[in-house]
């Protein structure tokens, strides 16, 4: 068995955890290179005054969640090789 990871997998526990502590602020999406979903997710945060950072936070939760219960490889087929950015 090899230790070897695929590229862009260094990138999903730390994107796992942003997603799950600071999710309503789209910090997972900028570390994974979605600048577009990240600025959404935090306008979204600001602009409502916090109002809607709790959905937000929820859907950052789960994303993280999802980035860290994937294999390495099928975390970088979806989310680095297949550019997924929402779920």
């Amino acid at each position: 068995m090899s230790d070897i990871k695929p590229a862009g997998a260094e990138k999903k526990i730390v994107a796992g955890i942003f997603g799950i502590l600071l999710g309503a602020l789209g910090i997972h999406k900028f570390i994974l290179g979605y600048t577009k979903a990240g600025v959404i997710m935090l306008l979204v945060s600001v602009l409502t005054f916090g109002i809607a950072a709790f959905v937000m936070g929820i859907i950052g939760l789960i994303e993280g969640i999802l980035y860290l219960t994937k294999s390495d490889d099928e975390f970088v087929a979806t989310y680095i090789t297949g550019k997924k950015e929402w779920f």
